[in-house]
Formats: structure tokens, C-alpha cells, sequence
């Protein structure tokens, strides 16, 4: 939250050793008051690390992205740096999870949604890697990230072929298969969290295909036709059994 080198350090403490001493004594003071206690120093929620989020533009063929410490403001020693890092979302394409709520309201992601709800589970791998946390316990070491990125088209509206991709009934995403593995690094070299990406060359189609009339009259024949022949099986075994013996 704020810059790491010693003025900033020793600024922060006495700011902080400031508000303690200003409320230590706030429950005896204030009884009738109900309010919590006042936090001391910055009021927004502590968070050891950085947070990163943003947008980047990459060209369809294969590349990497890297997060490492590094700056010219901070004293660190960016070898030391422990590199566990979570992943709160990661997708490529247009975004259609997780968006804040004024954009949950437009025309685009209401056609979004009518249309996941008729995509099987197995085709919804469009950010597998959210909430994920990559721990490392140990100095000189970082996950390094591998991600298959296949584009899908969803097509849910009636089968009239390719024509059909630019209904309202279809849109275009972006699937990932992801690994990850720890990788070590030397102890002079500044370990990264790598997450590299490779576009697959092919495809991936998901189309609902309504059922056509003579279809349903070739299943209604077939279910006749074997109903008429077990019938006749079980009459011809039946008469056989219980045939009268002639005298």
C-alpha cells in the first residue's frame, strides 16, 4: 500500500503507534458507545503482498507473462522473494464471469447467460484457475503456469449450419487447460510466477441439434416393429407349452 523503504517504514510505525495510544482506553471512555473500536493506523484491511489485476493484449500465437519483484523505490533483495500467489480470475477473451454489477445488466451478458444455461459443465472450462492458491514454502522457487487455450463456439440456437453462428443464440469463447509446477531457481536469479499460453490450431464447436420429424418416425416404427415381434415370440412359446396333446 505504500512505498517500502526505511522513511516510509518508520513513517508508518508512528502513525500507528499514534492511533493506539489515542485509542487504547476508548471502552473505558466511551461505554454507551456500541461502535467498535476505532482500527488503529490505516483503516482499509491488512494484505501482505501486491495485487496485480488489469487487461493485456496478446497476439494468437504462443507467449508467456511474468509477475516478479522489482522496482527502483523499494529496498528488497528480489531473490528472496517469496512468489506464492493466488489467482483470483484469469480468462482470455471477452469476460463473462465475475463482472461488476452494472455490466451484468447489458444486452450482451443477458445473451450470455441464456446460453451457458444450455451448455453441458464440460464445456464451461473458462477460467480454471480462479480462486486457486499456488503455495511455496521455500525460498527460490515459483509456480510456473501452463495454459492450452482453445477456442470454442456456442451455438445453441436451431442446426441450419455455419449460417447460424451469428443468431442471437451464439457467441465465441475462449476454454483453457491449465498445469502448473513448481520450478527452482538458482540463488543469484529472481524467481517469477510464469504463466505461459499456446492457442490451439483447432476448434471446438458445441451446437444443439434440434430432433427432425422423420427421425422421430423412424423411432416410433422401430419401437412398433420390436414390440409386434416380442409379442409374437412370447405367443409362439406360449402355444407350444400349453398346446393340447392329441390322443
Amino acid at each position: 500500500k505504500m512505498d517500502r523503504t526505511v522513511d516510509a517504514l518508520v513513517g508508518y510505525t508512528k502513525r500507528k503507534l499514534e492511533m493506539e495510544e489515542k485509542y487504547k482506553n476508548w471502552a473505558e471512555n466511551n461505554p454507551s458507545d456500541k461502535r467498535m473500536k476505532p482500527p488503529a493506523g490505516n483503516s482499509r484491511p491488512e494484505h501482505p503482498g501486491c495485487q496485480v489485476s488489469g487487461h493485456l493484449m496478446v497476439n494468437r500465437v504462443p507467449g508467456n507473462f511474468h509477475i516478479e519483484a522489482k522496482s527502483v523505490n523499494h529496498n528488497l533483495n528480489a531473490a528472496m522473494t517469496n512468489l506464492t500467489h493466488r489467482v483470483n480470475h484469469l480468462s482470455f477473451g471477452e469476460p463473462i464471469t465475475k463482472l461488476a454489477p452494472h455490466m451484468e445488466k447489458t444486452p450482451f451478458m443477458r445473451k450470455v447467460k441464456r446460453i451457458l444455461k444450455q451448455v453441458p459443465e464440460e464445456h464451461k472450462q473458462f477460467n480454471p484457475m480462479d480462486d486457486k492458491e499456488y503455495i511455496t514454502d521455500k525460498f527460490h522457487q515459483a509456480y510456473h503456469h501452463y495454459i492450452k487455450v482453445v477456442s470454442t463456439q456456442l451455438n445453441m440456437g436451431s442446426s441450419r449450419g455455419a449460417e447460424s453462428f451469428n443468431d442471437v443464440n451464439s457467441i465465441s469463447v475462449y476454454q483453457m487447460l491449465e498445469q502448473s509446477q513448481i520450478v527452482f531457481y538458482d540463488e543469484v536469479n529472481v524467481p517469477e510466477a510464469r504463466f505461459s499460453y499456446d492457442m490451439s490450431p483447432m476448434s471446438v464447436v458445441v451446437q444443439k441439434e434440434g430432433r427432425k420429424w422423420y427421425d422421430y418416425l423412424t423411432s416410433l416404427c422401430a419401437i412398433i416393429g420390436g414390440t409386434f415381434t416380442t409379442l409374437g415370440l412370447i405367443d409362439a412359446t406360449l402355444y407350444k407349452i400349453f398346446k393340447p396333446k392329441k390322443l
